[in-house]
């Protein structure tokens, strides 16, 4: 699949790592650094405008190593950009840790994930057909 991008940062296009990735890396797009303060959070800008397909969407997530080693992640994860969103692509990114973090330049700051969905369409009813697990959530399907 073809998708239309502008890129306005001084950085290469995301690319996917492996043949079998999933996700590309972001990177940040800085004038200059931001620190993040414990809980502190800031939309970090990519720099990068995209043209998605209609019945596509772009998810943005964190970067695992990222969360793991410095507690810092996105903050509405999965951040969505729609199909018909022409604005640069930013990241809400959070610091979860108890430590102060810069975020640099050309860092790699979130994942991008281009995916297929469906538009639903609601059908009223007045009765649901049953299951086993019925109305059980958060963690009523788990062994006890």
């Amino acid at each position: 699949m073809n998708i239309k991008v502008i890129n306005r940062s001084q950085h290469e296009l995301p690319s996917y790592e492996t043949m079998t990735s999933a996700g590309m890396d972001l990177r940040a797009n800085l004038s200059e650094s931001i620190v993040l303060k414990p809980l502190e959070r800031s939309i970090v800008k990519t720099g990068l405008f995209i043209e998605l397909p209609i019945g596509y969407e772009a998810q943005v997530r964190p970067r695992s190593g990222l969360a793991a080693k410095k507690g810092i992640t996105v903050l509405n994860s999965p951040g969505t950009v729609d199909a018909d969103y022409r604005g640069e692509i930013g990241v809400i990114l959070v610091n979860l840790s108890n430590e102060e973090f810069t975020v640099e330049n050309g860092e790699r700051i979130a994942q991008l994930i281009i995916a297929k969905h469906e538009r639903a369409e609601w059908v009223e009813v007045e009765i649901l057909t049953e299951t086993a697990r019925g109305e059980g959530g958060f963690g009523s399907t788990g062994v006890k």
